[in-house]
């Protein structure tokens, strides 16, 4: 069964690496731009999109604010990457935000974090793939008309290439990532020199459609409110960023002044494509709808439900490039696959957050441990079945689940700066060296403007998103607390329990006898073999016990065992309900409660089957037996096991696979493997 299952995982994520080879998986600077920064980057897509369908609710007027908020965002984002740039040289282990909250301000702080990015996590890919898969449903009308199923297997895709390692994903996502990031640019420059140097005009397939707005004459505090809505919508350009800080120890030395680097890199051109798809939306007059079938008229008539409204991102390139053409469909094409990679953040984010979290007991310890090619695979696993949940709940419509989104982004960037104030504070009372002082104000200075500015956001993001879903991932913050908490203290519970005492104890104490009990049903093979291994163990005493459920056959194992004359004394003990589970547990806890300082030794006799289907026929008494034994102190189990001839056959076939050589193996003849020199004979 292990081979059989051992082939198709080998053909799907490739041959195991040896742990020594880890080393060679650490990711360059071009390769970590597109595997740590393709969330914030692609984020580009869909976050201008967002402010204008949350300003469209005042009507096209108000996108005349549309500006002011991208300026806004543009601030927010240089705070936080100079803030996290401090984060990535102080700590440099992988903790990222978990590690400053942990250290800096408790354990508490610490599983808040934690908490906020494992479900910010889940939903940067389930985000991202739905948004990748409205963008292709531009191009592709099947993919829209299947969107869930479409988004689904986006998902298990993205699963697989990151199973296999995180370098090998990180070289598959760079170049759908670069291309992105060169055509949005392309875009923007087109659009530049059309409009200012040629002059033309260019206008989006929606430029002729009007806004009936929701709330007309909106005016003070509801106009504010609206904006601030519409820039905490905004705001979703800055998910991801945190990434980088996560994922330090997957940087090539020196991995913090490269993950420093790759974070002002990508800061630069988040910012500069969220601004420029702003601009040309202006430019374009783009025009988008919360409920676009009601909201958008056309000719002063509802578009109604068959209208498809595609992303801001697809209408501006089609006034730029013109619909149909080869750069357009290469700006959607590319859009599209940057968003379904963009998950790829969250995918590398993720597993090394649970790896970390089960080191420190606060998930199950499966976490912790690389799989096959050296990547986190149960934390990988865990994730993609959050996300297709997610997916599935919501029908992969974006709109919805970025209601969601970006409060546990900002609850990690405030803990976040914050613990990093207080890092700060700690190391100036114990530093005197003048430059090294400066350099720490300076720092200082920087993550605590960061702390200001993200915490007034998040107190925004909450406000203006509670009740359109943010809620929803308050509920699965607290969630992630209470469960974390909980493994916790079960983890510490077991090991003040299993704790070996100083001096002597129970535990250590050498029972005063062994009592050995041989399970018997027939006179066989495997019968003979337990009493046989029974009896070397030279036990205090020995005796066999079947269970008598036929009068007759109990009275035919009784004269066989008598025939044969086997030294060791046979109990029957009477089972009148048919029973053999109860029988035997009752017994050992007899002997137990007579003799509490005795120790009692069981021995089962098991078949060694070959075939799956024979698992099924044989041991399931045994299997029964085992599991309630467990529960009995003072009690060992032992199998005895004995291997059929199917068994063998296994055996032989599994040699014979391990032994196969490939077409023309033998025509290329084996590898020659060089011998030792001989050692000196002393008659040379």
């Amino acid at each position: 069964m292990s081979k059989l299952t051992d082939v198709p995982k080998r053909i799907l994520i490739g041959r195991a690496l040896r742990s020594d080879r880890l080393g060679e998986t650490l990711l360059p600077k071009r390769i970590a731009l597109p595997v740590f920064a393709s969330d914030p980057l692609s984020s580009v897509a869909y976050a201008p999109g967002e402010v204008l369908l949350v300003l469209s609710i005042a009507g096209v007027s108000a996108y005349q604010y549309s500006p002011w908020i991208a300026l806004a965002v543009v601030v927010l984002m240089f705070t936080v990457v100079a803030s996290y740039r401090q984060n990535v040289h102080a700590y440099p282990s992988g903790g990222g935000d978990y590690e400053v909250a942990n250290t800096n301000l408790g354990p508490q702080a610490g599983l808040t974090v934690a908490s906020a990015l494992l479900v910010d996590y889940v939903l940067t890919v389930a985000v991202s793939i739905s948004s990748g898969v409205e963008n292709l449903g531009s191009a592709v009308h099947f993919v829209i008309e299947h969107k869930v199923l479409s988004a689904i297997v986006m998902i298990l895709l993205l699963t697989l290439m990151n199973l296999r390692g995180v370098k090998e994903s990180g070289k598959l996502f760079a170049i759908p990532t670069y291309v992105f990031v060169a055509a949005v640019f392309a875009m923007i420059g087109w659009g530049a020199w059309k409009g200012i140097v040629l002059g033309e005009t260019m206008s989006a397939p929606t430029a002729d459609f009007e806004i009936e707005p929701e709330q007309k004459g909106l005016a003070g505090f509801a106009m504010v409110f609206l904006l601030l809505r519409a820039f905490s919508s905004g705001c979703a350009a800055l998910t991801g960023v945190e990434a980088i800080s996560n994922g330090v120890p997957a940087f090539r030395k020196p991995k913090s002044k490269n993950a420093a680097s790759t974070l002002a890199l990508m800061g630069g051109l988040a910012v500069t494509m969220f601004c420029g798809i702003i601009g040309l939306a202006m430019a374009t007059d783009v025009r988008m709808a919360e409920n676009p079938a009601v909201d958008l008229l056309h000719n002063g008539v509802p578009v109604g439900p068959e209208y498809v409204q595609d992303p801001v991102i697809s209408q501006v390139g089609e006034a730029v490039f013109g619909g149909g053409s080869i750069l357009f469909l290469l700006l959607a094409t590319a859009t599209a696959l940057v968003l379904f990679l963009a998950a790829n953040t969250a995918y590398n984010g993720f597993p090394l957050l649970g790896s970390i979290l089960a080191q420190d007991r606060y998930l199950p310890r499966q976490l912790h441990t690389r799989g096959d090619r050296l990547a986190f695979s149960n934390g990988i696993v865990l994730l993609a079945g959050a996300a297709i949940l997610l997916v599935w709940i919501y029908d992969a419509d974006s709109t919805k689940l970025i209601q969601l989104y970006i409060v546990g982004v900002f609850v990690s960037f405030t803990l976040s700066q914050i613990g990093m104030v207080r890092h700060w504070n700690r190391h100036l009372k114990t530093e005197h060296d003048v430059a090294a002082r400066r350099r720490m104000h300076r720092s200082r200075a920087i993550n605590t403007f960061g702390a200001f500015f993200t915490g007034m956001v998040l107190v925004v993001v909450l406000a203006t998103k509670f009740t359109h879903g943010a809620w929803v991932a308050l509920l699965g913050m607290v969630i992630f607390y209470g469960t974390m908490t909980a493994i916790r203290k079960h983890y510490d519970r077991v090991s003040a329990e299993i704790a070996a005492a100083e001096g002597p104890s129970d535990d250590s104490v050498r029972p005063s006898r062994v009592h050995s009990i041989v399970l018997v049903s027939k006179v066989h093979k495997p019968t003979l073999r337990a009493l046989a291994f029974a009896k070397l163990t030279r036990s205090d005493t020995l005796e066999a016990v079947s269970i008598s459920v036929d009068t007759a056959e109990t009275k035919a194992l009784r004269e066989e065992w008598d025939r044969r004359g086997i030294n060791v004394p046979l109990k029957i003990l009477d089972s009148p309900y048919r029973e053999i589970t109860r029988p035997v547990i009752e017994y050992v806890k007899g002997l137990r409660s007579e003799n509490p300082r005795d120790a009692v030794s069981v021995y089962i006799p098991e078949y060694v089957v070959g075939r799956w289907w024979e698992h099924l026929l044989h041991n399931q008494s045994a299997l029964r037996l085992k599991g309630r034994l467990l529960f009995t102190p003072g009690v060992m189990v032992t199998s005895v096991p004995y291997q059929l001839e199917s068994s063998e056959l296994a055996k032989r076939r599994a040699k014979k696979r391990q032994d196969w050589n490939a077409p023309g193996s033998v025509r290329r003849g084996p590898v020659d493997t060089p011998r030792p020199p001989k050692a000196p004979t002393g008659k040379d």
